[in-house]
């Protein structure tokens, strides 16, 4: 899958469901994409007991294996990805806040920012209908069980890494973060906006989120090298 990322599968799982609001809403997503009750439970079952590889995410697409008994199965996704004019809303309503980017970076996605977003008339999150599949099974139903289960496990991909979300909708995290730093060039005073939080009186000035970014991103990349040389 071109210009796709690979995340690795997820264990077996007992413990509760993903937590935080986007997370949850991409879950109900997912349950309003399901036909019925019965092949969502059977959707989560396979989630849960670690039946679904690794999970390839690319522009406005996925790939995941499911393993169903002795045979695999091959489930294909869609996600329609957003216009450039909307993504172009997504990069601009980022640096239009300090704090944002450093929590995306941090694994959070604001709520302000989706609000912001819908406001503009531009839709981050999936809403169920928008959920396509196909799966090499042989089931009439769209979504299948297999296809539930890759679904599923999108949405703790969502949990962990709100990046995804983007790169699903066409924006991918290094393209958002290269975009993100000519905005501040062209455009000195992005980022001079207030915080999606209070900032107490006599506090310290909040430091550049996007070299925090960029900060962030180089620490990982040298972190992955000595990782690769041992």
């Amino acid at each position: 899958m071109s210009g796709g990322v690979t995340h690795p599968r997820f264990a077996p799982r007992r413990g509760p469901a993903p937590s935080s609001w986007w997370s949850k809403a991409f879950l109900r997503a997912v349950e309003e994409a399901a036909f019925a009750s019965a092949e969502l439970k059977q959707g989560r079952r396979h989630a849960r007991a670690g039946d679904v590889g690794a999970i390839t995410v690319a522009a406005g697409a996925f790939v995941a294996a499911v393993l169903d008994g002795d045979e695999a199965r091959t489930v294909t996704g869609s996600v329609p990805v957003l216009a450039a004019a909307d993504q172009q809303v997504l990069v601009e309503l980022i640096a239009a806040e300090s704090g944002r980017i450093g929590a995306l970076m941090s694994g959070d996605l604001p709520h302000a920012f989706v609000e912001a977003v819908e406001e503009a008339g531009v839709e981050l999150l999936p809403y169920g209908g928008e959920l396509g599949s196909a799966c090499s099974c042989d089931s009439w139903l769209d979504p299948c069980p297999h296809a539930l289960a890759v679904l599923t496990q999108l949405g703790w991909l969502v949990q962990r890494d709100p990046f995804v979300l983007f790169q699903l909708r066409g924006l991918a995290r290094d393209d958002l973060l290269t975009r993100l730093h000519a905005l501040t060039l062209s455009r000195p005073d992005v980022g001079a906006g207030s915080s999606d939080q209070d900032v107490p009186a006599g506090a310290a000035e909040p430091v550049d989120d996007l070299a925090i970014a960029e900060e962030a991103a180089l620490r990982a990349a040298r972190d992955l090298a000595k990782l690769l040389a041992e």
